[in-house]
């Protein structure tokens, strides 16, 4: 089977579609009259618990349906599809090789190196790699990133896109997707973001990833098994109700009048706790002992008072990701729902800007 790049390129009108434990989200992108980017269109569709196992379809045709409810909620008739793999399906690797080689020459080295980093058969992978640019540790050379993912898992996510009667033309590896559209927000911050360290969290139903980046280059990232399950499960033993009733009224906010003070408020403190964590192991793994900045992303980033609990616990600056701050908002987006759900949308916003990428 063809299997598509983990690192092709399509100008072409493409959407980005992100698929998570929890959600199907989906972001197209274009550019106005005067280059500017545009957001035209963005959906959301939940999925049941269960559906998608630590990155793994167990119920393929329930959530190849779920797509194509998405697509359909979204009103695009763009066909064009960037997917991604968690980062725990995909084994990257940074290597130097001479500057100077050929496409040709490039893949044949990329191979031979990939036999020692990949711990099963080349026959059963989707390989792929990169140019990154001129080695900073040995001149001369260039720094290629090699990519590879069993080729069931790249198969699985083509399979879901062509059930939905769409085209998958780009697969790539979640991280570098929520980063290429955090590196646009960076670009926001005070000095467009030059030299400052920006720790990104995103939290999840079920994992709070964090990367930590300067200049582009990730200097430390981390997943910790807590999400937003973890309030579902909650707000269920508080009050009575089954999983499925409270992650009903979860997203609805149907809930008593004391689940800020009771459910709420302890869950917020519990994920302030956890960032703070997660910045001391990377304040103790590294020789930074601060941060510039910390966005959080992620459909639990929301909550209320999250961010500033964050930002008084560790006492650096926090902020709510927009990824679609500075956009021209397109008359198909219901702005108030936009606005709601904005920090979902990281990943398949940057799925969706690989439009743009020459």
């Amino acid at each position: 089977m063809d299997v598509s790049s983990l690192f092709s390129r399509q100008p072409a009108p493409l959407l980005g579609i992100d698929i998570s434990s929890s959600s199907v989200k989906l972001v197209e992108l274009a550019k106005n009259k005067s280059g500017e980017v545009q957001l035209e269109r963005c959906a959301i569709e939940p999925l049941e618990k269960g559906w998608i196992t630590d990155g793994n379809i167990e119920k393929f045709d329930e959530v190849a349906e779920a797509v194509r409810r998405v697509v359909k909620k979204s009103g695009t008739r763009t066909k064009n599809v960037a997917m991604a793999l968690p980062a725990s399906a995909v084994i990257t690797k940074k290597i130097a090789l001479p500057s100077g080689m050929t496409e040709q020459e490039l893949e044949v080295q990329v191979e031979s190196e990939a036999n020692q980093y990949i711990p099963f058969s080349l026959d059963e992978v989707s390989l792929d790699f990169c140019v990154i640019g001129p080695s900073t540790s040995s001149p001369g050379d260039v720094d290629v990133l090699i990519a590879a993912s069993r080729r069931e898992k790249v198969q699985d996510r083509q399979g879901l896109a062509e059930a939905a009667g769409l085209k998958p033309v780009v697969i790539d590896i979640e991280p570098h997707a929520s980063r290429m559209a955090a590196s646009r927000l960076i670009r926001r911050l005070p000095g467009e973001g030059r030299d400052a360290v920006v720790a990104l969290f995103e939290v999840g139903a079920m994992t709070t990833s964090m990367q930590v980046m300067r200049n582009d280059e990730v200097l430390y990232d981390r997943d910790q098994a807590f999400g937003g399950a973890q309030l579902t499960q909650l707000i269920a033993r508080q009050y009575g109700f089954s999983s499925e009733e409270a992650e009903a009224k979860k997203r609805s906010g149907d809930l008593p009048d004391d689940y800020p003070s009771a459910v709420l408020k302890p869950f917020v403190q519990s994920l302030t706790q956890e960032v703070a964590r997660a910045l001391q192991f990377f304040f103790t793994s590294t020789p930074y002992n601060r941060v510039d900045h910390i966005l959080m992303a992620g459909g639990s980033a929301s909550l209320p008072g999250l961010v500033e609990a964050v930002s008084q616990q560790s006492g650096f600056a926090c902020s709510l990701v927009n990824p679609f701050d500075g956009m021209e908002i397109g008359s198909g987006v219901r702005l108030k729902k936009m606005a709601r759900e904005a920090p979902s949308y990281l990943t398949s916003c940057g799925l969706a800007m690989r439009r743009f990428v020459a």
